[in-house]
């Protein structure tokens, strides 16, 4: 545990932003994976193409708010894409 004075307030700061950053990278976490299932799942590709749309979407927020790294949310991303295009492709 930090002893000065600067140092207690920066372990306040840093531990409000782990719990605030927590909420933004478990919501990525729970659509990628929920995106990631529909697409293997080789339903609905309507469905297929609007679940990654909104996990693209909160990839693309947390990234701007610093949560995860730009080149996270763009491997990410470019995974998923991936996978869609190859349900487009078979269907």
């Amino acid at each position: 545990m930090a002893n000065h004075k600067s140092a207690l307030k920066r372990y306040r700061q840093s531990e409000k932003r782990r719990t605030h950053n927590r909420v933004y990278r478990n919501r990525v976490r729970t659509l990628v994976k929920k995106a990631r299932t529909t697409i293997q799942s080789g339903g609905d590709l309507t469905a297929a193409r609007e679940v990654a749309r909104t996990a693209i979407r909160d990839l693309d927020m947390a990234a701007s708010r610093g949560t995860i790294h730009p080149r996270n949310a763009a491997r990410r991303k470019s995974r998923l894409m991936k996978q869609l295009a190859a349900l487009e492709a078979k269907s």
